[in-house]
């Protein structure tokens, strides 16, 4: 099979962890007999510094042209770097709304997992992270209270501020599809996050999901009230598989699972489009203190990949030979310094670095 990925290693350490991504990449092609054609954009900083914009009209039609989008990092030190001395149009951040925009990019999957050999970093009782977790939050993206009708007014000298949260039922039936689609390919479970109480945004929600699992008589479904979801999180993790829900919901939850985790290092993601296209990242940032370093930890970037090769091509097989892999590295004992235990007790694990964890894991590829 041939993929066309359009990468974009970005600012910061998203060069070095793009690269070892591609390695992962190119060794699983030569193991399942593929071919992987990578072709480079600049988007971002580094687009500033070459374009003076953070994504150029080329850029946007080299990722269209693509079968999917790999991408590392974007941004800078926000308080010296010159970057953010411009008006914010122009800033590195803009170039990712811009491409999300451009791509129609509605769909935003943040998975949580907590690893065994990982488990000494979670903030939860033992008791909890003991039985582990592995779920997938499904956030809408491009709906919502972030994207309705906004005003601030004044009424009889007190200031009054208005934000809109609206959805049509055609906006929630894509993302629930999504959401079921993905949770076929994982452990055929859905909870479907909302606040249908209180709010008629929330209960049109929860009708046409229920509409949606008609047509997966395999997965199971069940609603939550996002304040009851908060707290399942730090109370039993372990019971979620696929949480689907609207924008600002998905927003407050998927941080929330990501720190349950304890590194938010290890932790990948994707949005996608009404097709199978997607934009895989690492949800970590460009960390532009320790870019140049080979310190960064890639596993996030790999796992992004892994998830690409899972939901834009279908190769489950090749993305399980990576999830195999990035478990196996760690079993081993191998850290990057953001996840090597602290202290003298370092419980036999032996710290390396970006480019030699790439190497770990393109072994580790059967």
């Amino acid at each position: 099979m041939e993929l066309k990925i359009t990468c974009i290693p970005g600012d910061g350490i998203g060069p070095e962890i793009v690269a070892e991504a591609k390695k992962v990449l190119n060794r699983v092609a030569e193991v399942y007999g593929h071919k992987m054609l990578f072709t480079d954009i600049l988007m971002g900083g580094a687009s500033i510094d070459v374009h003076g914009v953070p994504l150029t009209d080329e850029a946007i039609a080299t990722a269209k042209a693509a079968d999917a989008v790999l991408m590392g990092s974007i941004g800078g030190d926000t308080t010296t770097s010159p970057w953010y001395k411009l008006p914010p149009n122009l800033r590195p951040e803009a170039g990712l709304l811009a491409i999300r925009k451009a791509l129609n990019l509605f769909a935003n999957l943040r998975p949580a997992v907590l690893y065994d050999e990982l488990a000494g970093a979670c903030p939860l009782k033992e008791e909890i992270s003991a039985a582990g977790f592995d779920m997938m939050i499904m956030r809408e993206l491009t709906g919502g209270l972030y994207f309705g009708e906004r005003k601030t007014v004044e009424e009889n000298g007190v200031r009054k501020a208005i934000d809109t949260l609206t959805y049509d039922e055609n906006e929630i039936r894509r993302i629930a599809i999504k959401g079921f689609d993905i949770a076929m390919k994982r452990r055929k479970k859905v909870t479907s996050v909302d606040k249908a109480n209180v709010l008629d945004s929330s209960r049109l929600w929860r009708k046409v999901v229920e509409e949606v699992a008609e047509n997966y008589p395999e997965v199971t479904l069940e609603h939550m009230l996002v304040d009851n979801c908060a707290m399942q999180l730090v109370k039993d993790p372990a019971q979620f598989d696929v949480i689907l829900t609207e924008n600002m919901f998905g927003d407050i939850l998927s941080d929330e699972a990501s720190m349950v985790t304890g590194s938010i290092g290890m932790l990948a993601s994707a949005s996608l489009n009404d097709s199978k296209f997607g934009l895989y990242e690492p949800s970590h940032g460009s960390a532009p203190d320790i870019a140049g370093k080979d310190i960064a930890n890639p596993i996030a970037t790999v796992l992004s990949a892994s998830m690409m090769l899972r939901y834009s091509f279908d190769l489950d097989k090749e993305a399980d030979a990576i999830d195999a892999a990035v478990k196996q590295v760690l079993k081993d004992g191998y850290r990057t310094g953001d996840i090597m235990p602290s202290g003298s007790d370092n419980m036999g694990c032996e710290k390396v670095g970006c480019s030699r964890m790439g190497d770990l894991l393109a072994e580790r590829i059967q």
